[in-house]
């Protein structure tokens, strides 16, 4: 395998953020009048890191994926991620008025529109993937990661915990790594599945990431506020949930995220030099400040 030169996290993310919103835009045409339509598009474009996007595009590089092929699966990926957001903001969930600094879907359009934009971009995630013609595996696996023993499994568990409460460090662990372990997972996995190759190392890479991302998220929920993060902050503790900030404190919280990105660079040995850059992404995972 030979090593890709050194690259810069924070370029490739934007360069990488700048392809899948232009492929986005080009696979969600405007039509004029058409309320879904448009609040898909609000929902999808404009907005974001293309955090997971990177993540696809970043493990297909390590892999030799075709790039065509790597930005329809980051854009379907983006589409789930997007919808999901859509729903979680709704006021039978989260009930959120801010998203990345906008307004939600459901405050910009209504609560029954951001419903089925939601829908519609879970459903034409698939239908990305079938135009590509994506391996069965990659469908298969956005499918699981997307569904109830994935991410939707995840927040059932974490609406559950508003009247049950979380009883361990564990409990916390096993409802993300679902809500938001299971996409980052299919991220960075996407690459090696398409090419046949090994997933072991980048799913174990994903998995602490995916930990260290939360306990980042729970970290910043204490320590920013609503016009840095552009969304709420302080939710989970306004509904009597604990977090991993709760069982561990503040300090040893960012302790145990380091611990995670640390054990998450140790996966990448196997890739050399040429997973730098995921080596890099894994400390922006605890370093972001939104």
């Amino acid at each position: 395998m030979a090593a890709l030169p050194y690259r810069v996290f924070e370029d490739v993310l934007a360069a990488d953020a700048k392809a899948v919103e232009a492929r986005l835009d080009a696979l969600l045409p405007t039509l004029s009048g058409n309320r879904l339509r448009e609040a898909i598009r609000y929902a999808v474009l404009g907005q974001g890191k293309r955090l997971r996007p990177f993540f696809v595009l970043e493990s297909c590089r390590l892999h030799n994926v075709d790039p065509a092929l790597a930005l329809d699966v980051a854009c379907a990926l983006e589409c789930v991620h997007c919808y999901s957001l859509v729903h979680d903001d709704l006021p039978a969930m989260d009930n959120d008025d801010l998203r990345r600094g906008q307004p939600t879907t459901h405050k910009k359009f209504d609560e029954a529109t951001a419903i089925l934009a939601g829908d519609g971009m879970l459903t034409f995630a698939f239908e990305i993937l079938a135009q590509a013609n994506a391996p069965t595996e990659i469908i298969l696996q956005l499918a699981k990661a997307s569904g109830p023993d994935g991410m939707v499994g995840g927040q059932m568990l974490d609406i559950e915990a508003e009247t049950k409460n979380f009883d361990s460090i564990s409990a916390i662990s096993s409802m993300q790594s679902k809500k938001t372990g299971a996409l980052f997972e299919f991220a960075c996995i996407a690459g090696p599945m398409a090419a046949g190759a090994n997933i072991l190392y980048l799913q174990k890479y994903a998995e602490n990431i995916g930990i260290a991302f939360q306990i980042a998220d729970d970290v910043l929920d204490v320590e920013a506020n609503v016009e840095t993060l552009g969304k709420a902050t302080q939710k989970d503790k306004s509904k009597g949930k604990a977090t991993f900030v709760d069982f561990l404190g503040l300090a040893e919280a960012k302790e145990e995220a380091k611990s995670k990105v640390s054990a998450a660079s140790h996966w990448l040995a196997f890739y050399g030099k040429s997973a730098d850059v995921l080596k890099q992404a894994a400390n922006f995972m605890i370093e972001r400040r939104k």
